[in-house]
């Protein structure tokens, strides 16, 4: 990346280096419209909220979880509004099918010649944030139709490939603590999300915000778009210029690989971990690292980004034993642990 604190008197380079950091600046004031029109709506969740823009800006998908009542639909719909990208929403059920995400080929019959021709017709997935709510509420078969679009961004149907639009972000949502009905995740489908946000309650002042506000009678504000597809594709290439050094790389690689059990893992991951995250989780910390460096205003990873984004990096990535299930250890715990016995 350019670097913004040098100018070595070339005019190119230093053009390109006002360029970058005008667009820094735009990224900044960008995000914080979002903030807060998205805050003129969410009390509180502000980790969440930041971890869901991280998403936005590194190209990647997001699980929220959380119990009823806090907010996983209404956060998801603030973010698109303020975003002013096109939103879908799919509520997920047992009877829905992969083409109901996907679309299908129809037959179309020319009514003067009476010819027919299949035409494709696309589902909401088509779409540049898509809703996935209570994606654990559908059989595997139909939550592996959006595996292809989150890997990849494209669909395909009948053996024809269909590009998906960009920028193109899956925002799905589950309950944890809801079992009759639900279908837990294919380990191919959470691991293609980069974050597992876990919403929790609010706090009592928090809380008493809520219901003054919903006291008042006066519904949601209706929220005007901040950003743009345009500007969103530009911040998304700004991050990817974001330095990371051989030595934070190698300490996202070694968390990870320190999640799997084996020798020279920590005493909790052989104990309660039956497998770790997968190489993709490293990729996750180091392009997730760059977005938070950038948003907090610095132009380097840091080992506080890398391990600020562990949990949920690696949450939904970790498989636990019947013997963590039965001493209650959760993922989170074990996450600590690994994050106390690998160094920076």
């Amino acid at each position: 990346m350019t670097d913004f604190n040098q100018d070595d008197g070339n005019q190119p380079d230093s053009d390109n280096t006002a360029a970058t950091r005008a667009l820094v600046t735009e990224l900044h004031d960008g995000l914080a419209r979002v903030t807060e029109a998205v805050g003129s709506v969410i009390v509180g969740q502000g980790d969440a909220r930041e971890l869901l823009l991280i998403t936005l800006l590194t190209g990647g998908h997001c699980l929220i979880t959380g119990l009823p009542g806090t907010a996983k639909t209404l956060m998801v719909q603030s973010l698109a509004a303020a975003l002013g990208l096109a939103t879908s929403r799919i509520q997920f059920t047992p009877d829905l099918m992969p083409s109901d995400v996907t679309g299908t080929d129809i037959i179309d019959q020319d009514p003067a010649t009476g010819e027919r021709a299949w035409r494709f017709v696309g589902g909401p997935v088509f779409t540049n944030i898509l809703l996935a709510d209570e994606v654990n509420r559908t059989p595997p078969k139909t939550q592996s139709a959006l595996l292809e679009a989150m890997a990849e961004g494209k669909v395909t149907v009948r053996g024809t490939t269909h590009e998906l639009p960009a920028p193109f972000m899956v925002l799905a949502t589950q309950n944890p603590i809801e079992l009759e009905g639900t279908y837990p995740l294919p380990e191919a489908q959470l691991d293609r999300f980069m974050f597992n946000v876990i919403l929790d309650y609010l706090s009592a002042d928090e809380e008493l915000t809520v219901v003054e506000r919903n006291s008042l009678g006066a519904g949601l504000p209706r929220l005007t778009p901040c950003l743009d597809g345009h500007r969103i594709a530009a911040y998304q290439q700004l991050v990817r210029q974001v330095p990371v050094s051989d030595a934070m790389n190698r300490y996202a690689v070694n968390l990870v690989r320190a999640s799997r059990p084996g020798d020279g893992a920590p005493a909790m991951v052989n104990r309660f971990i039956s497998y770790g995250a997968s190489v993709r989780a490293a990729t996750h910390l180091a392009m997730g690292g760059r977005a938070r460096a950038l948003i907090r205003g610095r132009y380097h990873v840091t080992g506080d980004d890398i391990r600020a984004l562990a949990k949920p990096v690696l949450r939904h990535r970790l498989q636990t034993s019947y013997l963590a299930e039965s001493e209650n250890v959760t993922t989170d715990a074990v996450i600590d642990d690994i994050i106390g016995s690998v160094r920076e």
